[in-house]
């Protein structure tokens, strides 16, 4: 063990011990959160519309403010990025993460206050080593460097004092100095904005350095990491970095990249770990490696309510607090933030796989999902469909994406997948029956709608050429950073325009 590491696990002790009694309180710290919070914000133009200064509890505040999406508070956020202050948090806001949780067309830019950075982002990659270390209090992480695959930030062009860029490059841009000596690539090269030029030169910078740890989205690491490999013509990472042993993952669910990883990185002592960090807060950390729920993160300057989706569905917008939620049911997370975001719904679902301590799952996005037949087909259910039908075949998934296909007069309903894989199945109608399989058996408005074929057909699933998502982001200028394929849909367009490049594609192949 390093000296380094002996004194962070010092330090480490009395965090873990503050996160003990939050497990125990939790209720109590996230009530502790919103009177910061409310205090805080309560001079500010929204504190003062809202009458914040009279707002003595939870209930007083969800009767006074409504619930927000971006559109509701976007012309506050343009007037922040003209340099405006004090508006929905004290003091000026000069970052915006720019975010598009999904591969919209529309772009939204989430503000970043010193608060948040401080108090939420830094705080939560502090928790995650804290927790790593904890697991692995012989680790050798601080002997090397860790590689982030972060994005890239521009001068605002409302206001040369404001700025924005991936959360990724917004956190590259304001850690301390001396994290330079125990991260790689270089801060310029790490904040590039082509993305060819940039794994050009992080292959080029990192393959000399002693990487023990990565962070980043699973599936632009894969890509970057295979072509680091193709460069280099080593046949697994260790031969590079010996000394590898972490990988922080977050953005997308790791299950379809997994096998992927092991392959590449072909080690009993490399370790993974996910963590829950959107653009509008750091969330959640698996504490536990044994473990796929993650430690909802309380004491973040983040209060949390949750409205239960099929009240969301219905319209009913009924919000709960920590204190009341149950275990494997879907939510609708709304937060309240140190960013000044007020009863904001991001568009991401959960579920508590436990409850004291309050652990989570990502589910999916209150927009992504497939439910056009009754069956409401949510994220989790298809990616754990697709990791069982993997598991069975051994085949390999790169990306996916579903939608329906809809009735007509000769012919029923069902659901197409777009799946490229890196290594395909043998036989894909069997794969195919052991996914939909797999969706009954998790689903089981699926299954009432699958039986005996009368609602819904057997899946369609299209094994796409290699490269056809990576062409499809390239077309909508969505390489890199913390960009996602949407997996589920309830209109084709995304299906149809992969389908399309995918025809492309092959007849490319053909002619050559």
């Amino acid at each position: 063990m390093t000296l380094l590491t002996s004194l962070i696990n010092w330090l480490n002790l009395k965090r873990i011990y503050q996160i003990e009694l939050i497990k125990k309180h939790p209720y109590e710290v996230q009530e502790e959160t919103f009177m910061k919070l409310i205090s805080k914000a309560a001079n500010t133009e929204w504190g003062l519309k809202y009458q914040y200064a009279s707002i003595t509890s939870v209930e007083d505040f969800q009767q006074k403010v409504p619930f927000q999406t971006y559109e509701e508070v976007k012309h506050y956020i343009t007037r922040l990025r003209k340099g405006e202050n004090n508006l929905l948090w004290p003091g000026e806001v000069k970052w915006f993460a720019k975010s598009s949780g999904t591969t919209n067309d529309k772009s939204k830019y989430i503000p970043v206050s010193k608060d948040s950075l401080e108090e939420c982002h830094f705080r939560g990659g502090r928790d995650v080593l804290t927790f790593y270390l904890k697991n692995n209090p012989d680790s050798k992480i601080f002997s090397g460097k860790g590689l982030t695959l972060g994005g890239s930030h521009k001068i605002d062009n409302y206001n040369n004092q404001s700025y924005y860029g991936d959360l990724s490059a917004i956190l590259i841009e304001n850690l301390p100095f001396w994290t330079e000596f125990i991260r790689t690539p270089s801060h310029d090269v790490a904040l590039l904005e082509k993305w060819e030029e940039k794994l050009e030169k992080i292959t080029r910078e990192t393959i000399h350095e002693n990487v023990t740890n990565i962070a980043g989205v699973p599936s632009w690491n894969l890509v970057m990491l295979k072509y680091i490999l193709q460069y280099t013509g080593k046949k697994n990472l260790l031969e590079i970095w010996p000394n590898l042993e972490l990988f922080i993952h977050g953005g997308v669910s790791f299950i379809p990249y997994k096998e992927q990883f092991k392959k590449i990185i072909p080690s009993e002592n490399m370790h993974y770990l996910e963590a829950y960090n959107a653009s509008e807060g750091f969330f959640a950390i698996q504490d536990d490696p044994d473990d796929e729920g993650m430690l909802l993160m309380l004491d973040y300057g983040i209060f949390y309510e949750f409205i239960p989706m099929e009240d969301f569905l219905n319209n009913n917008f009924r919000a709960i607090t920590i204190d009341k939620v149950e275990k494997g049911v879907n939510y609708v997370l709304v937060i309240s933030t140190n960013s000044g975001l007020w009863r904001y719904i991001i568009g991401d679902t959960v579920k508590f796989t436990s409850t004291y301590p309050h652990k989570i799952i990502i589910s999916g996005r209150t927009k992504h999902f497939i439910n056009v037949f009754g069956e409401e087909v949510i994220i989790d259910n298809a990616e754990r469909a697709l990791g069982i039908a993997c598991e069975k075949t051994g085949a390999q998934i790169t990306d996916f994406t579903a939608a329906p296909v809809y009735m007509s007069d000769n012919r029923k309903g069902s659901h197409e997948w777009v799946i490229e894989f890196s290594i395909p199945p043998v036989d894909i109608d069997h794969f195919t029956t052991l996914m939909d399989n797999a969706l009954m058996s998790l689903n089981s408005d699926y299954e009432a709608k699958r039986y005996l074929n009368i609602t819904l057909d057997k899946p369609i699933i299209n094994s796409v050429e290699q490269g056809t998502f990576y062409h499809w982001l390239q077309e909508k200028g969505k390489l890199g950073g913390q960009n996602k394929v949407p997996r589920l849909s309830n209109n084709r367009k995304y299906v149809e325009e992969l389908l399309q490049i995918d025809k492309k594609l092959k007849n490319m192949r053909k002619m050559h």
